[in-house]
């Protein structure tokens, strides 16, 4: 994939408009998009505290009601053997995607340009000193 930020937002924004998140009576004040954001982050913190590594992908799928989770390789195999099971793919490196999503989403709803936005901040950044700020985290 390689698409730009413009287009990130818009078919992020598009997507959550045709599963019906942008539906009337589903709007979200700027404060709960922002919590659905960081609630992505505590999600893969969460992963994290569980011993998950951060690069790993695993997934889930309910069976009898039963949240089962499966390797990356487990659930390759059970693609080849032709199991129809849903897969949901979980992790840090997943929970990452879904911020990034979010903030898409977000900003396509409020016409955010957010491509320019991470332009200007890369440039500023650039310029500033060795550890600005005197900070040790």
């Amino acid at each position: 994939m390689s698409q730009t930020i413009k287009q990130l937002v818009a078919d992020s924004y598009q997507n959550a408009k045709d599963k019906g998140w942008h539906d009337p009576g589903m709007e979200k004040s700027v404060g709960d998009d922002i919590a659905l954001m960081h609630s992505e982050l505590s999600e893969a913190l969460e992963d994290f505290r569980e011993g998950r590594g951060v690069r790993e992908v695993y997934y889930q799928y309910k069976s009898g009601g039963i949240v089962v989770s499966v390797s990356a390789l487990e659930a390759e195999e059970m693609k080849e053997r032709g199991d129809t099971t849903s897969l949901k793919p979980c992790g840090i490196p997943i929970e990452l995607a879904d911020v990034l999503i979010r903030i898409f989403d977000f900003a396509g709803k409020h016409g955010v340009d957010l491509e320019a936005a991470v332009e200007k901040k890369m440039a500023y950044n650039a310029t500033r000193p060795h550890r600005h700020g005197g900070k040790k985290l």
